[in-house]
């Protein structure tokens, strides 16, 4: 009876803790939902947690501003941050199956090497980056938004680490055994096991790819060109005396969205390997 008492104590505490957690985690968004319902003047008036008549148009002042391309700024993120994710998840686990399961003499100074790129900051090498995509003619453009994200050390570190815990190499042995190539073992093999793993990182890249500013504002110079960060930025400091917060909010709350999405649609993959498991020996 102590014992049932207990963990029906210990169930509420955790019941509690977690809809605490939860509520702390959506009433940001909340917040922000209201803002962007809100007007300027609204805004200028202090905190309130009522939601206003102007969502409509505060989407109007944005969607149909002209030194403001809302829709343009989207799309070319959605295509840096797809483009992005895909790339550096697939080349990621590509990466990490190499060293996992192939034995080679410098396996070891490779991963070691692969892991100091990891401690080294963007903005140190910001000034060597530019040069070299302006020689290749690359400068305002997304390509120098999308191919370095095919070298992720932060990105290939977790799926090593998941591939430690979850492919057996025997597998990999039978699959060479039975004839299979090592490019059909990967994509047929391998990457379905590691679902769960890619999912996590996928949201991750997309999310980072998503709200990078530095690297966007250090190569894209066209308004056409830029991202929503950018955009974002350039909508709050275009005019410091007389900006619109509404307007602000209801770019932010419009550029959540794409997140969201792409975390509903990945989300089962996640829940599927946790429930599931990996493959074990």
């Amino acid at each position: 009876m102590k014992s049932n008492k207990a963990n029906r104590v210990q169930t509420i505490v955790a019941h509690v803790v977690l809809i605490f957690l939860s509520f702390l985690c959506l009433f940001f968004f909340y917040i922000l939902i209201v803002n962007a319902t809100r007007s300027h003047a609204d805004l200028q008036k202090g905190f309130s947690a009522i939601p206003g008549t102007y969502f409509l148009e505060n989407l109007k002042n944005v969607a149909s501003d002209g030194s403001f391309p809302m829709f343009r700024g989207i799309l070319n993120s959605l295509i840096v941050s797809t483009c992005s994710a895909a790339l550096c998840t697939y080349f990621s686990s590509l990466t990490a199956y190499g060293l996992y399961a192939y034995d080679f003499k410098i396996k070891k100074a490779a991963f070691t090497f692969i892991m100091a790129i990891l401690v080294m900051p963007t903005q140190v090498t910001a000034m060597g980056f530019l040069r070299l995509i302006t020689n290749m003619g690359m400068y305002d453009s997304l390509l120098p938004l999308i191919i370095p994200s095919i070298a992720s050390p932060a990105v290939f570190y977790f799926m090593y680490s998941y591939l430690q815990s979850s492919l057996p190499l025997s597998l990999v042995e039978a699959a060479r055994i039975d004839g299979s190539g090592e490019f059909r073992t990967f994509n047929r093999i391998v990457l379905p096991i590691m679902k769960p793993a890619i999912a996590v990182q996928a949201i991750f890249s997309f999310v980072g790819a998503w709200n990078n500013y530095f690297v966007p504002a250090l190569v894209i110079q066209s308004k056409d060109k830029m991202t929503v960060p950018i955009l974002i930025a350039t909508l709050r400091g275009a005019d410091y005396m007389n900006f619109d917060m509404g307007k602000i909010y209801m770019m932010i709350t419009v550029a959540i969205v794409p997140i969201i999405i792409v975390y509903l649609l990945l989300s089962k993959y996640i829940i599927a390997g946790v429930t599931l498991g990996g493959v074990k020996e």
